[in-house]
Order: structure tokens, then C-alpha cells, then sequence
């Protein structure tokens, strides 16, 4: 009995090498496809992360206009664009020139909307990727005794992202990115008071 273990056992043995090197390829496989996963992980972390920059950066400066406007409400309807401000736009970079108040806030904002607050080797960095802002009457007010109903204005911001994802229902810069899903916009609303109506 005691042959037959020990011949068992020598067999048992004999049978199991090079098993060892099998689970370590195993094992090498599977940390490779762990690791592959994670350095792809680490990629669209840095991109979220960058997106996040940039919406932040968007919030700033949407913030930027609307209490512009709030601080010159008698005057927000010369706020309103025509084209989107910041990225391709043609105002001057001499803001100071102007003599209107919403002018002056319209360039300045134009200017930061261009990155113009940070600049490295030269270039304006201080801003979204393609940044652009807009203006827009969403409604008139309407002064009738019994109605009187505040004019109401919308202030977009509008930047490219990096990944592809829904169209934003706001048309603000639509159509200058590309794909419409490449463009990333957040707004805010501005309702001009009406003290005097009744």
C-alpha cells in the first residue's frame, strides 16, 4: 500500500509540471487586458476631466454678462447680437474706445469669450475651445394695462467639446463646430423689470 502512494504520488507529480508556467501566462494575460483597461480609463478621465474645465470656465462667463445686464436692465435691449461674440468675431480689442456701457460689457465679454485674460507664448488661452456667446430677445415686453409682461432675454455661451454627444435645444453658435453634436452650450435668462406698469 505504501508503494502503491508513493508511486502515486511520483506520478502525480510527473503529471503537474509545467502547470506553474501555465497560470503564470494566464495570469500575465489577464493583468495585461486589466492594465489596458485602466490606461483607457485614465484617457477618458483626463477628457471628462477637461470638459469639466470647460464648462466651469462657461459658467464664469455667462455669469459675467448676465449681471452685466442685470446691473444695466434699462438698457438690456442693446445687449442683443446679431452674429455670436467671442471666436471669429471682428470687435475691436479696444474696448475702452467705446462709449456705451453695453457696448463696453459686449467687447469685454467678447474679449474673455477669446481668452483674452491668459495668454502663453503670445496666444489667448484663457477660454473654452471655440468660445462663443450670444444675446437674444426670447420676449418682447409688452406694456398694455392689465398684461404688462417683462421683456425677457437669453445669454448663451457656446463651445466645441471633445467627445460627441447631444445637440443643445439652443441655437447659439449652431452649425461652427462641425458636427452638432461636437457643440456644448449653457444658458441664462434675464427678465428686465417693469416698475412702472400696472
Amino acid at each position: 500500500m505504501l508503494n502503491r502512494l508513493v508511486v502515486s504520488a511520483g506520478l502525480q507529480r510527473r503529471n503537474q509540471r509545467g502547470v506553474g508556467l501555465i497560470e503564470i501566462l494566464v495570469s500575465v494575460l489577464i493583468t495585461s487586458f486589466g492594465l489596458l483597461a485602466l490606461a483607457g480609463l485614465q484617457s477618458r478621465m483626463g477628457q471628462a476631466q477637461f470638459e469639466s474645465y470647460q464648462r466651469a470656465q462657461a459658467l464664469t462667463l455667462l455669469s459675467d454678462l448676465t449681471q452685466r445686464i442685470q446691473s444695466n436692465v434699462a438698457q438690456a435691449g442693446t445687449y442683443v447680437t446679431v452674429s455670436p461674440m467671442g471666436t471669429d468675431d471682428t470687435s475691436s480689442s479696444a474696448c475702452s474706445t467705446l462709449t456705451t456701457r453695453s457696448g463696453i460689457d459686449l467687447c469685454e465679454w467678447s474679449q474673455a469669450l477669446k481668452g483674452a485674460s491668459e495668454t502663453s507664448g503670445g496666444a489667448n488661452v484663457g477660454a473654452m475651445i471655440g468660445a462663443r456667446g450670444c444675446v437674444e430677445l426670447v420676449q418682447a415686453a409688452d406694456t398694455t394695462p392689465g398684461i404688462c409682461r417683462p421683456a425677457t432675454y437669453r445669454v448663451t455661451v457656446a463651445w466645441q467639446g471633445l467627445a460627441a454627444t447631444v445637440a443643445p435645444a439652443v441655437n447659439c453658435a449652431e452649425d461652427l463646430y462641425g458636427a452638432d453634436s461636437q457643440r456644448r452650450a449653457i444658458s441664462s435668462q434675464v427678465v428686465a423689470p417693469m416698475p412702472t406698469c400696472s
